[in-house]
């Protein structure tokens, strides 16, 4: 199971800080994240960043993730 963490919106979207969700790739776990919190969520990540285990990855890179991935789902911030 990965662990997810929301920042900003997405957090607020999805009404929780951190959720463990069972996936084998990023695709798997965009759709459950998906399926868990709605459209209001789902029109957030289609501006968030994703970092896998703190590397910055594109939205649709396909890799795997393991037990111990942790996801982070970075919406664009405002402010200078």
């Amino acid at each position: 199971m990965a662990t997810v963490r929301f920042f900003a919106a997405a957090k607020e979207a999805a009404r929780c800080g951190e959720k463990t969700v069972p996936a084998t790739d990023l695709v798997g776990l965009k759709q459950q994240l998906e399926k868990s919190f709605g459209d209001g969520f789902s029109r957030v990540l289609q501006q968030s960043s994703w970092l896998v285990d703190g590397v910055r990855v594109p939205m649709g890179d396909n890799r795997p993730i393991g037990d111990d991935t942790v996801v982070d789902v970075l919406p664009p911030f405002a402010g200078g």
